[in-house]
């Protein structure tokens, strides 16, 4: 897991967009980037094209909270696989397990999905999986373990208005905290904002 040093909203502003890394504070009017309090600024100095392509990466290393190392790997991955090398990349990063259970809004951020997944509060097929970079495959069950204090979490963050909608890759079940991987996301499900052939370009020099 990629440990992130920088103020978080800082690393929003400089990006000009919500990247939810704060959980329900970024959902809130408590939000920096809210429009509602948005002040004119000057537009930013023209970026090169490398820095264009250094910026992309970083967003998205940051809102799936990788290390470089890890996304190198993810790249490397996607470039030897069949298909296009973007689509996949995105498709490796959307199935990793803690986006899953964040997706699932049993929490209210990736950061606390992966605490949750650390601690084995998760189970996947039935059993404890305590690394979120687990890739989850069609047919994987995912579940909340018997007794766990997030049982009580996943309530709470539906109560508290984290009901991001549920992309259609996965089939949950609300009343029994249970999910299944029916099908892999496709290009068009990836919510993040992002150019991802920069980051090809960038990875290919």
């Amino acid at each position: 897991m990629a440990k992130i040093t920088k103020p978080l909203c800082k690393i929003c502003r400089r990006n000009a967009e919500k990247l939810y890394l704060k959980g329900r504070r970024c959902e809130s009017d408590k939000c920096p980037l809210d429009p509602r309090k948005q002040r004119k600024v000057q537009a930013p100095a023209k970026t090169s094209e490398y820095g264009m392509q250094l910026r992309e990466k970083n967003k998205v290393k940051v809102y799936y909270g990788v290390g470089e190392r890890q996304f190198r790997r993810y790249f490397s991955i996607a470039k030897k696989a069949k298909g296009v090398t973007g689509d996949v990349l995105l498709r490796l990063l959307e199935c990793r397990l803690d986006n899953v259970v964040y997706k699932l809004n049993w929490v209210f951020s990736r950061r606390m999905a992966r605490q949750a997944i650390i601690h084995g509060h998760i189970l996947v097929n039935g059993k404890k999986v305590n690394r979120p970079s687990y890739q989850v495959k069609i047919g994987d069950e995912i579940t909340i373990a018997e007794n766990s204090k997030y049982q009580e979490i996943a309530s709470q963050a539906r109560q508290a208005g984290r009901s991001g909608v549920i992309p259609a890759w996965i089939e949950c079940s609300e009343s029994e905290l249970k999910a299944a991987i029916v099908r892999y996301p496709t290009r068009e499900e990836v919510s993040i904002p992002v150019d991802e052939h920069l980051i090809i370009n960038f990875y290919s020099k």
